[in-house]
């Protein structure tokens, strides 16, 4: 039986979390009473469907059932999550949060989505304010893993597990502050940034323009700090802010004033926006900044880097070590990135190898070539690979490999792959033969320790099945 969640409004931040629950593996209860509430949920969905899985080497756990329900009572009664999601105004936050009180489990997590009130506003009518923290997501939920925390130390430390466990970073803030800490440099960007409108000096595009081309880039595998540190030298951090701390007392911006958000000022700032991206409805910038975010997340996954590092401890509760030897060995089950297709629209051939790679280093884990193995100085190489295409595969969709021990003796280790589509075609199989090196002289040498005594029990298991180049 899966775990339960429940959403209370069903609006961007609540459409997010209810697709990151779904996708992990989670029921989710949702309340909204906007008659448009489902069309909105499901076109979020149908974006998180298509990018999510792809930040993963493993399929996600099967999805969730979503409910969507007519009370706040039915939603939350049985749930273990329940995140709050509704407009940013208190006195509407602490009525919803007093009914969900009132009807759910004293054990269950009450997170507000919240990105300014503080744990203690929200609490300020509540007959069990421990159990109310703030969990702070960003836009889009299903993909940006974070969430500041902030509220009941105890009651964060479940939240934390439970976030963990749906692949975020569940960030804990020791002590609560109007707008918590990303927003609050946010705001300090956008504040700037209004300025710079109003004075004539930039439009919209060039703003965006600075952050896209310059320090965002920088931003998303190092952050401000650490980024700046680099920017230090040899000398570090201590350097930089000798060299340029004191232009801090310079009239650089004016973080101390804010413009009046006059209407001629809106109509420019939405006049610029339109000119910028308005060509675009909604939902194709949607899926603009989720191809994007993937192919971003996916290049620091690469380097475990930043937020792609946690993608591939993500991939570590995804994957299962539960194999029969006397059967075909599940090596792949995944679904295709939207970074693996070409100019014309399928997966390019280097990607199949890629999955046979993929699917030989499993293997290799199976029959002890690990990482530790390969730490002590040895591993297999590939001496060859024959691959028969025979079936388009495209962004999205969902394959598995199978693959079999045809030969496991000396310093020989040949491994033959089908890749199947999950609604059951041949996409392509894969001849792989490979050959035991020691990565001190690199040369082909015999197995040694976990591998010379593992691999012949697999290679004697495995023979007993028919063989695919016999049939």
């Amino acid at each position: 039986m899966n775990r339960l969640a429940a959403i209370i409004g069903g609006g961007v931040i609540g459409g997010g979390w209810a697709a990151r629950f779904l996708l992990m593996g989670w029921d989710v209860n949702l309340f909204d009473p906007n008659p448009e509430t489902m069309r909105k949920i499901n076109e979020v969905l149908s974006n998180a469907r298509r990018s999510l899985p792809a930040l993963y080497e493993h399929k996600l756990p099967n999805e969730g059932q979503l409910n969507h329900v007519p009370t706040i009572e039915e939603a939350v009664k049985s749930a273990e999550w329940i995140s709050e999601s509704v407009p940013e105004r208190l006195e509407l936050k602490q009525k919803v949060l007093g009914e969900v009180q009132t009807h759910c489990s004293p054990d269950a997590i009450i997170a507000s989505s919240t990105s300014g009130f503080k744990p203690t506003e929200l609490q300020a009518k509540s007959s069990r304010p421990e159990q109310i923290i703030v969990a702070h997501p960003f836009n889009p939920v299903y993909l940006c893993p974070l969430a500041e925390l902030v509220g009941n130390a105890a009651t964060i430390k479940n939240a934390q597990t439970i976030l963990s466990g749906i692949g975020m970073y569940p960030l804990h803030i020791r002590k609560e502050i109007d707008a918590h800490i990303a927003d609050r440099l946010l705001e300090a960007v956008w504040r700037e940034g209004l300025w710079l409108i109003k004075d004539g000096i930039a439009t919209t595009k060039e703003l965006d323009d600075a952050i896209i081309y310059g320090f965002g880039l920088r931003w998303a595998q190092m952050g401000l700090f650490e980024t700046y540190r680099v920017a230090g030298g040899e000398a570090g951090m201590a350097h930089f802010i000798t060299q340029f701390g004191p232009c801090l007392k310079w009239p650089w911006t004016k973080l101390m004033d804010v413009p009046d958000l006059t209407d001629d000022l809106v109509q420019k700032i939405a006049t610029q926006s339109d000119k910028q991206s308005g060509h675009h409805s909604i939902r194709e910038l949607e899926r603009i900044r989720d191809d994007n975010l993937v192919g971003i997340l996916r290049s620091l996954k690469g380097r475990d880097w930043a937020a792609g590092a946690l993608l591939n401890q993500q991939d570590k509760l995804l994957t299962t070590d539960d194999i029969d030897t006397n059967k075909l060995l599940p090596t792949i089950n995944r679904v295709i990135p939207i970074d693996w297709t070409d100019y014309n629209g399928h997966m390019n051939e280097a990607r199949y190898a890629q999955v046979f790679s993929d699917a030989v280093d499993k293997v290799m884990q199976l029959v002890g070539c690990d990482a530790d193995y390969i730490a002590a100085g040895h591993s297999y190489f590939t001496a060859e690979l024959k691959i028969n295409y025979l079936n388009e595969c495209h962004a999205g969709d969902g394959v598995n490999v199978i693959s079999q021990i045809l030969l496991g003796e000396g310093k020989k280790l040949r491994v033959y792959h089908q890749m199947h589509h999950d609604d059951g075609r041949l996409l392509a199989t894969g001849d792989h033969f490979l050959l035991h090196v020691s990565l001190t002289t690199r040369a082909s040498c015999p197995p040694v320790g976990t591998v010379a005594q593992k691999l012949p029990i697999f290679a004697a298991a495995q023979a007993k099945l028919p063989n695919p180049l016999e049939s």
